[in-house]
This record gives C-alpha cells, structure tokens and sequence, in this order.
C-alpha cells in the first residue's frame, strides 16, 4: 500500500458509481423492487404463474431472470417480493412437487439454496399454472442459462489479482471489450521498490501487470473504481485509484513518467469511469427466445432419431465366452493321462521326445501330438461367435 500520500490541489475525487449490491445481497419485501432496477440491469426473462412456496404460499407471483439477480414478486400482495443474488446462489435444482391446493396435481419446482451473511435461504419456486404441458417442459431453464453465464462473466464485474489474463505479454480481450490505449513504463507502488510494468485500458475495466512476470497482475473494472486521483507520493506524482468496499477496499498507487502522461492518463480513465457509470456492461448477452427455439429444435431432432428395436438387433450366445478351448482341455487331459501311465511304467519312449523348434513362435517346444494344431492350443477363448437363431 501507498504511505505518506498527501493530496494535490486541484485534483477532485471522481463521482463515486452506484455500489453494486443486487448481485451480491438477498432482501426481502423492498419497496417497488421489480420496477427500480440499478443502471445496466436488464431482465431476460420471465416466467408466470410461479408461487413463493416456503416464503408465500397461496401468492400466484412472477420470476424476473436479470443479468445480476432473481426477482420474485407476488400479483396478489404488491408488497410481497424478493431478490436473489447469484453470487449468493450456493446450489439449484429443479424437482416435481404435488400441489395440495389442486388436488395433489405434480407440477415442476425450482429449488435454490442461497447462502448470505452466513445464514442459509431455501427457495422453492412452483409451477401453479395448472398447465399440464408445461410439466414437461423447461420452464426453468432460462435460470439455469443466466446463471452459468454469470459464473463464467466475473470479470467484467468483480476486481481479480493473479489472474490468467494476459498471454505473450497481450490481454486476453473479453466479449465487447475494446482496448483504446496501452501505456509501458507503469510502476506499481504497492511494495517498497516498486514493481515496473505496463497499463491496458479499455472501456470496461483497467488492467496492470508487470514486465518481468506477467502472472503478477491485476484486472479493475471501472465498476469496482471508488475514487480516482493524482497525489503526491515520495516517489513523486502518483495516480492513486481507491477500490469500492465490494472490491476490497484497496488503495492502489502507480507512478508514471513523465507527469504529462500521467495527467493524460488520469483525465482519460475520468472519462471511461464516468462514461461506464452511465451504462455499465455486466458481460452477460442472454436472448430467451433464442434458447427457446434451440431447446424445441433438439427435442424435434431427438424425436426424428431413429427409435430402438429389438429386432434389429442380433442376440449373442453369451455363454460361449465363459467356455474355454475344448481342444485345448483335451489336450491337456491327455498330457496328465500320459503322465499317469507314465508312473505306471506304460509310458512308450516316443512320448519323451526331444523338443522341435517351432518357426511360428521362435522358440523350442514340444511335439504336438497328432490330431491337434498349433493354432487349437494357442485359442484359450472362442475366436468365432454364434448367434442364437
């Protein structure tokens, strides 16, 4: 962290954004929740005629699919509302349950376990249509979509150290990233001796990283930008970037020469930060309809498939895989009976002949008796299958 900063005149601290909570939080029952959704927020989709089970039982209500949260709210009780956000989702799924108020009708249920300031919230988000189409069909899925899509955009919205960004000493662009300027030459102030390195802006987020390693290295989003400013270090001029708590709450100082790039650098990071303030992107591009017509044209390609019949196939005698070689038995048998006669003292001295070389193998062997192959001793399991007719 920076030490003995002191401010410099003329450089005011920029407009603070909005804090983002609506992803990280679950609250219940705010005022006109579903109407006043934050800057860049935008809903996905809907899903009628869903109940609050465990919460309100008896409210036909609506599920709003948002980039950031779910929202529930009932139609019955204007009041009555809430808000999941999925990073405080911890496991989702969907089950079927048996309405009492309908006679015990099956219908579909989503099930979320979220976790938030430690305490465990258990969601269950019925189906009470009545529809009996739509048990079968994945009225959820679009939760599902959304949500791995958030798990998969964080960086567009969370502040990462260490991270696999940069790749040959370039970033790795996200979707509906555009780089404008590239700045070598950038010292991170944040240990005594400084580390050397190079800046990337873009218009979603400002990236360092070093030189020497560029494993060290960290991504802001301007989401996550509390406050940017140009102060007076020991090491000179620095401009000084103050993370929101959401981001951790860092202080993060990066010293720039000559002192004309560096007011050019500042005035032009106040600009993208108050520019994305206005409309944020949050990296999550979701069209529900789209999903629709993907999920109705796999489940006409799946019907078109060519359906399974027993007739088509043949049964195998599986029982002749557990037999082994008869021949081969048989030959053995006769090499013990031969070794009992032998005891007995009827052995003839043809049976003690002397090994043959065998050009197959490579090796020398013994003769083999008349009436067998080569080939009958080697085959332990049946090489030929039958079928049963």
């Amino acid at each position: 962290m920076l030490k003995s900063l002191t401010q410099m005149d003329g450089n005011q601290p920029q407009p603070q954004l909005q804090l983002l909570w609506e992803d990280k939080e679950v609250k219940f029952d705010v005022p006109q929740l579903h109407k006043h959704l934050r800057s860049g927020e935008r809903v996905l989709d809907y899903i009628y005629h869903i109940e609050d089970s465990k919460g309100n039982p008896g409210d036909t209500g609506r599920l709003m699919v948002t980039n950031l949260r779910l929202i529930w709210h009932s139609l019955v009780h204007k009041k009555y509302n809430l808000s999941i956000g999925y990073a405080r989702i911890g496991n989702t799924n969907t089950r079927m349950v048996h309405m009492h108020s309908k006679g015990r009708m099956a219908s579909q249920a989503l099930y979320i376990l979220a976790i938030s300031n430690e305490t465990r919230f258990e969601f269950l988000f019925t189906d009470v249509s009545g529809e009996t189409s739509r048990r079968d069909q994945p009225i959820f899925s679009s939760v599902f979509d959304v949500y791995q899509l958030y798990q998969r955009t964080y960086l567009y919205r969370d502040l990462k150290l260490r991270g696999a960004i940069v790749q040959a000493g370039q970033l790795v662009i996200l979707p509906d990233e555009q780089v404008f300027s590239q700045v070598q030459g950038v010292w991170n102030l944040s240990s005594d001796q400084g580390n050397l390195g190079s800046f990337v802006v873009s218009n979603i987020r400002l990236v360092w990283f070093a030189d020497a390693n560029e494993t060290f290295n960290i991504s802001l989003p301007y989401l996550q930008i509390e406050s940017l400013r140009i102060r007076e270090s020991k090491y000179g001029p620095a401009l000084v970037i103050q993370t929101a708590e959401t981001g951790g709450g860092y202080v993060l100082g990066f010293r720039i020469d000559p002192p004309e790039r560096l007011n050019e650098l500042f005035k032009e990071l106040c600009s993208l930060h108050t520019i994305y303030g206005e409309q944020p992107n949050f990296g999550i591009q979701y069209n529900a309809q789209d999903a629709r017509q993907r999920l109705a044209a796999a489940a006409e390609e799946a019907a078109q498939m060519p359906q399974f019949k027993v007739e088509n196939f043949e049964e195998l005698d599986e029982r002749q895989e557990r037999e082994i070689n008869l021949k081969l038995n048989s030959y053995l048998a006769e090499g013990c009976l031969g070794k009992v006669n032998s005891v007995n003292g009827a052995a003839d001295q043809d049976d003690r002949e002397d090994p043959v070389y065998c050009k197959e193998l490579g090796f020398a062997m013994e003769r083999i008796r008349d009436g067998y192959k080569l080939q009958d001793l080697w085959n332990v399991m049946p090489t030929k299958m039958e079928t049963i007719e």
